[in-house]
C-alpha cells in the first residue's frame, strides 16, 4: 500500500510539472514573438528615418534651422516627401528641435492629420527626447494600449557634430493584441488543467496524510504520545531483537498519586515522564506504553559496541527523581523502577526477553524501588532484613549509634569516637550493618539512613563536645542525591563540623575530580577526611594525590597479626613511613591485645582502635 501511494504521488507530481512547464512557457513563447515583432518594427522605422535624414542632407546646405525658416518652399517639398510614408501603420512622421529654453518645436511635419506648423511648440516625453539630444544615439519608445502597440522611433539629426534636430516616426499595430487574443484560449485551457492537477494532487496528498495520521493514531497512545501495544505487535515482527537492550519501566507508587491528587495529576505525570524519557533517547530507540504506568523501552545497540543501556537508564532514573512535577500548585515527586535485559543472546525470542525484563522490574520494585536491576539480585541470607523492615525501623526511629573509642597510644587517652550504625528490631534485638546495608544501597532509604545517621552524630557532638567519625563509601560522595544530603547536614551544623571526621571506605577510585572537588568543599567547614581500611585488597596509592586526605586508618587484617607475622609488621611499617611523609595522622584498627598495642607503639603509630582499648557501646 505504501509503495502504491508513492507511485501515485510520483505520477501526479510528474504530470503536474509537465502541465506547469507548458503553462509557464506559453507566456514565454508569446513574449518572445512580441519581442521579435518589436525588433522588426524598430528596424523598419529606423530604415525609413535613415532615408528621411539622407533626403534632408541632400537638400539642406547650411544651418538646418536657418535654411528651413527662410525657405518655406523647401519645407513644403520635404514635408510632401515625408507624407508619402504615411499609411495605417505609420501614423506620424515629423522632425523637432530643442530651443534655448529646452522646449521642443516643429521643423518638419509629414503627418496628414493634426499637422504641426514650423516653430510651433510640441509637448513630448522630454526625458526620452533629451536622451537622444545628449547621447546622439537613437532610441525607441514602446507604448501598449487596449487596441495594440504604439512605437515611436527617435533618431538624431547631426550637423557639425551637434544635434540640431530629432526625426520621429510613430508606428502602431494590433498584431500583438491579435496574438494575445489567439493564445488566450490555449492559456486558459492549460490554466484550468493546471488548477485541476493541483486539486487532484492535493486530494491525493490529503488522503495519504489522513491515512498516515490514522495509522499513527492507531499505534500511538493518545495520552502520552508513546507507542502502544498495537505498535509493539508489528514492531517485534520486523526487528532483529539482538540489536536492542530491553527495559521495563514502572512509575513507583503511581496509585498513591491518583488517590491523593486525582487522575488528572496522574495523567500529567505520565505525560511529563514520557517527555523526559524521550529527551534522553536517540532516533532509533523506541518507547512503548505497555499498560497503565508500565513502559517498555527498546534501546538500540550499535553493532560491535558495548551496551550503554545501564548508564542511559540511570540518567533517566535520576532525572525523574530530581524533577518536580508541578500540578495545580502542588510539587509532586516521583521515582521509577527499571528491569533491564542486556544479555539478549541468552533468550530464544523477544517474548522471553520482555518477560525477563518484567521479572527484573519486579525485583527492582521489591528491593526498594527507584533503581535499575540488570541481573538477579536475590539474597539467600535468612538474616538479611527486607526493605520494608528497614524502612519501618527508620520511620519508627529504631536506629541508633554505638561508639567505639579511638585512643592516643602514648597517653591512653580517648581522643575521639567512631560512630557505628545499628538497627533495633521490634523485639529489641540489635541488628548489625551486614544485615541491612547491602539491601538498601542505591535507594532513597539509604539516603534517608545517611541523613538520620548524620543527625544523630551531630547531636552526640553537641551533647558531648567530642570528636566523632562515621563511615561512608566513596560512591556516596559521587552520588548527587547522597552528597547533597551530606553537604546540607554539614552546612546546617557548620558550628559543629570541625568535630566531624568522614571515614571513606577504600574501594575502587571513582571519578577522582568530582571526589576531590566535593571533599574539598566539605573540608572548608572543618570536617576531616580519613581513608578507612587502608591495606585491604589492592591498595591504590594514587589515591593520596587525588584526594584531600587527613587521616589514614590501617586495615585490621594487617594489625591483628602484627605481633606474630613479620610480613604484617613490615607492611605496616612501610605504610606508617609513607603516611608520616605525607603528613597524615595514622590510626591502627583491630588492636585486640597488649602485644599488638606494644608493636604499634614501637612503630610510632599515634592512634589506635580495637576491643582491647574499648568496645562499641
Amino acid at each position: 500500500m505504501r509503495k502504491f501511494n508513492l507511485i501515485y504521488i510520483g505520477f501526479i507530481s510528474i504530470l503536474l510539472l509537465f502541465i506547469t512547464y507548458f503553462y509557464l512557457n506559453i507566456g514565454k513563447y508569446e513574449q518572445q514573438v512580441k519581442d521579435n515583432i518589436k525588433q522588426v518594427i524598430f528596424k523598419n522605422t529606423s530604415y525609413f528615418i535613415d532615408n528621411i535624414i539622407e533626403m534632408i542632407d541632400n537638400e539642406v546646405k547650411g544651418d538646418l534651422y536657418s535654411v528651413l525658416k527662410n525657405n518655406e518652399k523647401l519645407r513644403k517639398e520635404l514635408e510632401k516627401r515625408m507624407e508619402i510614408l504615411i499609411n495605417p501603420s505609420f501614423k506620424y512622421v515629423y522632425m523637432l528641435y530643442r530651443d534655448k529654453e529646452g522646449k521642443y518645436r516643429y521643423l518638419l511635419d509629414g503627418s496628414k492629420d493634426d499637422k504641426g506648423l514650423f516653430d510651433e511648440k510640441f509637448d513630448v516625453n522630454k526625458e526620452e527626447w533629451d536622451k537622444v539630444y545628449d547621447t546622439k544615439k537613437p532610441t525607441v519608445i514602446f507604448q501598449n494600449n487596449f487596441s495594440g502597440l504604439w512605437v515611436t522611433t527617435l533618431k538624431p539629426y547631426i550637423q557639425n557634430n551637434r544635434v540640431v534636430g530629432v526625426v520621429a516616426m510613430d508606428f502602431s499595430t494590433t498584431l500583438l493584441g491579435y496574438l494575445s487574443k489567439t493564445l488566450e484560449p490555449l492559456k486558459n485551457l492549460f490554466f484550468y488543467i493546471f488548477i485541476a492537477a493541483i486539486f487532484l494532487f492535493s486530494v491525493i496528498l490529503y488522503q495519504i496524510i489522513l491515512q498516515l495520521r490514522t495509522k499513527k493514531e492507531s499505534v500511538t497512545d493518545p495520552l502520552t504520545g508513546a507507542y502502544n501495544r498495537v505498535f509493539l505487535r508489528e514492531f517485534v515482527k520486523k526487528i532483529n531483537y539482538y540489536s536492542y537492550d530491553v527495559a521495563m519501566i514502572d512509575l513507583d507508587h503511581f496509585k498513591k498519586v491518583n488517590d491523593n491528587y486525582g487522575h488528572k495529576a496522574g495523567d500529567y505525570i505520565l505525560q511529563g515522564f514520557v517527555k523526559i524519557v524521550k529527551s534522553s533517547l536517540r532516533q532509533k530507540d523506541v518507547l512503548i506504553r505497555f499498560g497503565g504506568e508500565e513502559f517498555l523501552l527498546f534501546l538500540h545497540r550499535d553493532k560491535n559496541k558495548q551496551s550503554k543501556a545501564k548508564e542511559v537508564l540511570e540518567r533517566i532514573r535520576k532525572k525523574i527523581e530530581e524533577y518536580d512535577f508541578k500540578f495545580d500548585g502542588e510539587d509532586i515527586k516521583s521515582t521509577i523502577s527499571i528491569g533491564l535485559v542486556t544479555d539478549i543472546y541468552t533468550y530464544r525470542d523477544i517474548q522471553e526477553v520482555i518477560k525477563k525484563a518484567d521479572e527484573r522490574l519486579y525485583i527492582a520494585k521489591h528491593s526498594g524501588r527507584n533503581r535499575v536491576v540488570y541481573k538477579e539480585q536475590i539474597s539467600n541470607s535468612t538474616n538479611r532484613l527486607s526493605i520494608s523492615q528497614i524502612k519501618s525501623a527508620i520511620d519508627e526511629n529504631r536506629i541508633l549509634c554505638q561508639y567505639q573509642p579511638i585512643v592516643e597510644v602514648d597517653s591512653k587517652k580517648v581522643v575521639k569516637f567512631e560512630a557505628l550504625i545499628r538497627l533495633i528490631d521490634k523485639d529489641g534485638k540489635i541488628i548489625y550493618p551486614n544485615s541491612f546495608i547491602d539491601t538498601i544501597e542505591n535507594t532513597n532509604i539509604y539516603r534517608d539512613m545517611t541523613k538520620k545517621l548524620l543527625s544523630i552524630v551531630f547531636e552526640k557532638i553537641k551533647e558531648s563536645n567530642t570528636s566523632v567519625s562515621m563511615n561512608l563509601n566513596l560512591s556516596d560522595i559521587v552520588d548527587n542525591a547522597i552528597y547533597e544530603t551530606i553537604y546540607n547536614e554539614i552546612k546546617m551544623h557548620k558550628n559543629l563540623a570541625n568535630f566531624l571526621t568522614l571515614e571513606l571506605l577504600e574501594y575502587e577510585l571513582l571519578d577522582s575530580e568530582i571526589l576531590y572537588d566535593r571533599l574539598k568543599t566539605i573540608k572548608e567547614y572543618g570536617v576531616k577526611i580519613a581513608l578507612d581500611d587502608f591495606g585491604s585488597g589492592y591498595s591504590n596509592f594514587a589515591i593520596f594525590k587525588t584526594l584531600p586526605i587527613d587521616i589514614l586508618k590501617i586495615d585490621g587484617g594487617l594489625i591483628k597479626n602484627i605481633h606474630e607475622l613479620e610480613i604484617s609488621h613490615k607492611v605496616v611499617e612501610a605504610i606508617t613511613f609513607l603516611a608520616y611523609n605525607l603528613e597524615l595522622e595514622v590510626v591502627a584498627e583491630f588492636v585486640h591485645n597488649k602485644e599488638v598495642l606494644d608493636k604499634i607503639s614501637e612503630l610510632n603509630i599515634k592512634y589506635a582502635q580495637g576491643f582491647y582499648l574499648g568496645k562499641p557501646s
